[in-house]
């Protein structure tokens, strides 16, 4: 399979390739950085996806920093991970999550991987992250977070996140829909 994808002519939104080898996924990796693209791949399927725009960034963003001011209140250890890519060939998946965290001590897997959702549609998320075993996946969608949990048989969605069983995730949410960052954050560490 021959893919040609100029650096250029990259543009807004998502592409979808089948039958795409490990192989030319690392090459398309390779040839694809610095523009910001994001590459998600399960099974030969691949979804690239650049670059990131405003509307996913912001709460990406905003999201983490909550969180991390949550988790540094409560003395809960945690290592940010944010994109950094996981999945190997032998598993057949490979993912950037837009944010990550590694609880109590630094792991070769996240604990906790965070979704941003601005468009729906595309390769199943969930598969890539119970295949490289990460215990649980936040997905924030139009201010509202969906929390996955890995159990044997796969992902249960449950009301609140087992891996922060004290976070309430209605006050996370709340302040991530507020229009101003800086005072969303200083709201929400007042709040605690």
């Amino acid at each position: 399979m021959v893919v040609a994808i100029s650096k250029q002519g990259l543009s807004t939104g998502a592409a979808f390739l089948s039958n795409v080898t490990w192989e030319t996924l690392e090459k398309l990796d390779a040839d694809l950085v610095g523009t910001g693209a994001r590459l998600t791949y399960l099974d030969g399927c691949l979804e690239i996806m650049a670059p990131l725009s405003e509307a996913h960034e912001e709460p990406k963003s905003t999201l983490g920093q909550l969180l991390e001011i949550y988790m540094r209140m409560r003395n809960i250890r945690f290592y940010g991970r944010g994109s950094t890519t996981i999945g190997i060939k032998e598993l057949g998946a490979r993912k950037e999550p837009d944010e990550s965290y590694c609880l109590g001590t630094r792991k070769s897997v996240p604990d906790l991987a965070i979704e941003v959702r601005v468009t729906s549609g595309g390769i199943d998320t969930l598969e890539i992250y119970r295949r490289v075993g990460v215990q649980e996946v936040w997905f924030w969608e139009d201010g509202v977070i969906s929390v996955y949990c890995l159990r044997p048989t796969g992902y249960e969605l449950v009301s609140k996140s087992e891996l922060l069983a004290d976070l309430d995730l209605r006050s996370i949410e709340f302040y991530s829909r507020m229009a101003d960052q800086y005072d969303a954050v200083n709201a929400f560490m007042r709040s605690l």
